[in-house]
């Protein structure tokens, strides 16, 4: 068992990463398919309120897709809010699924390479996503990433929470039994939610990269203990780490 003194030694053998706009390249395809399924339920594009809610669906990248939604249309109270909310999440879902069957995302330069290369490493490798299970396995079939990494995690796998939450993270950790101790997880995301998620989960590294929705402010704010331009940096800076042997906060790497 790894005692306290001992805790800076032990390699990150659990490295938790976000899928779309981390190792994913979707080109801003949440937000078009929250405007189709906003249209679908007579939202207006162009119009007051579907601006209002287009913010919100920025300043939430990361978080579940069906708490967005309840959150947008919770003013209707009741079953009523609650119903427009699955229908909504539904609508955006079949967008988003259809942007995928076009052929209208790709990898992250280098973050395949990044994977395989952890893996070589001996680090355990979990993909997670804010979207359903559904959408999150036609972006791996779309990639031909079914068997890149032995587990994947949607919020429905971790008791239906996600980000802000540190579930889905916990639930890695858990599952894959890849370390005694979370504080030797990595985690990785492209969004301050991404970076909440980590950090409450006790992730020793959390790092922020800069190739989704977020800027170095924000993911800084939100606690990162790296920024990086993408995901291809990571090994890298997890290699560094363990050699430095410190808690990840004392090397932080702006």
């Amino acid at each position: 068992m790894t005692s306290p003194t001992d805790i800076t030694r032990d390699p990150f053998r659990l490295v938790v990463l976000d899928m779309a706009g981390t190792t994913v390249a979707d080109g801003g395809l949440v937000e078009q398919a929250f405007s189709a399924a906003a249209q679908r339920l007579g939202v207006r594009p162009g119009s007051d309120a579907h601006a209002r809610q287009l913010a919100y669906v920025r300043a939430t990248m990361g978080e579940s897709k069906i708490t967005v939604f309840r959150h947008l249309f919770a003013a209707e109270g009741g079953d009523g809010g609650e119903a427009k909310a699955q229908q909504a999440n539904i609508a955006f879902e079949e967008a988003y699924g259809e942007l995928v069957d076009g052929g209208r995302i790709a990898p992250v330069p280098g973050a395949r390479e990044a994977v395989e290369r952890l893996a070589s490493e001996g680090r355990t490798v979990v993909l997670t996503t804010g979207f359903a299970r559904t959408t999150q396995d036609a972006i791996l079939a779309a990639l031909g990433w079914q068997d890149l990494v032995p587990l994947t995690l949607c919020p429905a796998d971790a008791g239906g929470r996600g980000r802000p939450f540190p579930d889905m993270v916990l639930a890695a950790f858990l599952r894959t039994g890849a370390v005694e101790d979370v504080r030797r997880t990595v985690v990785a995301g492209d969004t301050s939610y991404d970076m909440l998620s980590g950090v409450r989960s006790g992730a020793g590294i959390v790092a922020g990269v800069l190739t989704g929705a977020h800027d170095r402010d924000q993911l800084t704010r939100h606690g990162a203990t790296h920024v990086l331009g993408s995901v291809a940096e990571l090994p890298d800076v997890i290699a560094r780490a363990e050699a430095a042997g410190l808690p990840a906060a004392a090397r932080a790497e702006a």
